[in-house]
């Protein structure tokens, strides 16, 4: 029997809560469970260079920073890619987009496993880009479609889950098969992930066609709402914060904690074990109060990065804030996606599509400023830069964040 259609265009977060709420069936939770299992595919593709960066730039002959480009260069893309794919995927049935983006996703881990030099190296990352953007943009707003409103942020949580799961076993895990076997072998690996999670979304996925498309008129929309707007400016600075300094952390530990490889991959996962505790945390204090969540994810990014520098020589004291680092962004996207939703609720795609635009964006903008800061300043100074742009994220939403929500035309 065909699962139902779902319409996704109607809104999911309701203004009140049912008390008695219906209670979704575990199809539709293995439905989530399989976007979930595509985030941890795309956060452990997007970032895997994270762990192997320097074994990277020594194979292939080019500077840590040069290197960054790694992560720099498939966020431009995501962030053309997400509004592109959302306006231009019309009333398509999303399983089936989901399934393309997946599909891309596993055609370019396996071309950069193959990728003979730099460049043909960057193009293969260049592809990951269109499936990163498409599937954030849309896998994101599909989870509060998938269960009655008042499941909404637990789904949303389960997918963000992903998130911090890629963060706890696929950055490391990558890192360690890079140790191991070579970094090829990591990207390789995780092609293979990638493939397993597409067989599971064919089969659980329902169909979710759309109400309505998505036209591009709906994407600024979002701008006249001051809570919304307000949520896009933090998500810009905060991702610049994030990835200025995350995508050199290696680097950071190998040069100046004195730290070895394996010594690296344990800690990274240790990051990313606090991560997934964090997206609970974040998950229970945004379902409380969406601004404190966010102000508190961004005041510890802020606290830890400007913290490393400091004291970041001692391993010790550099193992405390990488672990405090990790429990920080790990309630950092719940949070944040949280507070976009709730700004304007009838919106949900066209305002995932703009948030993963932006985010995307600082994310590239970041590793890029990071990396100029590390091949002019040192890696110390990618800490610094992070920590500031992170310092002034939950600055604004002190200071900004009581907007009211609204509803877009």
């Amino acid at each position: 029997m065909s699962a139902p259609s779902l319409p996704i265009d109607a809104p999911a977060l309701a203004a009140g809560h049912d008390p008695c709420p219906p209670r979704p069936a575990l199809a539709t939770w293995l439905a989530v469970l399989s976007v979930g299992t595509g985030a941890f595919a795309l956060v452990t593709s997007e970032f895997l260079p994270v762990g192997l960066l320097p074994a990277v730039a020594r194979d292939l002959g080019v500077t840590e920073g040069q290197a960054g480009l790694t992560v720099t260069m498939p966020g431009i893309l995501a962030a053309i890619a997400a509004p592109a794919l959302t306006v231009a995927s019309g009333r398509l049935d999303r399983r089936i987009v989901l399934w393309v983006l997946m599909a891309l996703l596993v055609i370019s881990n396996l071309l950069v496993a193959a990728a003979p030099s730099f460049v043909p190296l960057l193009l293969g990352r260049l592809l990951l880009g269109f499936g990163v953007g498409g599937f954030w943009a849309i896998g994101v707003a599909i989870g509060p479609r998938l269960v009655p409103p008042a499941h909404a942020i637990k789904a949303t949580s389960l997918i963000f889950a992903g998130v911090s799961l890629g963060t706890v076993a696929g950055v490391p895990a990558g890192a360690l098969i890079g140790e191991l076997f070579g970094w090829r072998a990591a990207f390789a690996a995780a092609g293979g992930i990638a493939i397993v999670v597409l067989a599971a979304q064919i089969a659980l996925l329902p169909r979710l066609v759309p109400d309505r498309a998505i036209r591009l008129r709906h994407l600024p929309a979002l701008f006249a709402v001051p809570k919304a707007r307000v949520g896009l400016i933090a998500t810009l600075l905060i991702f610049l914060g994030q990835f200025a300094a995350y995508t050199y952390v290696t680097p950071f530990l190998v040069q100046v904690s004195g730290m070895t490889a394996g010594m690296v991959t344990g800690l990274l996962l240790a990051y990313g074990i606090a991560g997934f505790v964090g997206n609970s945390a974040g998950a229970w204090i945004a379902n409380r109060d969406v601004g404190l969540a966010v102000t508190l994810a961004a005041g510890l990014i802020a606290a830890t990065t400007l913290a490393l520098p400091v004291w970041g020589a001692g391993q010790l004291a550099a193992t405390i804030i990488v672990g405090l680092w990790g429990l920080a962004f790990g309630a950092l996207p719940i949070s944040i996606q949280s507070w976009m939703f709730r700004a304007a609720p009838d919106a949900l795609e066209s305002g995932a599509a703009l948030f993963v635009a932006i985010a995307q964006v600082a994310l590239a903008s970041g590793a890029l400023l990071g990396g100029l800061a590390v091949d002019h300043a040192g890696v110390p100074a990618a800490m610094l830069l992070g920590g500031g742009f992170a310092l002034a994220t939950a600055l604004l939403i002190g200071l900004f964040g009581s907007q009211r929500s609204q509803h877009t035309a």
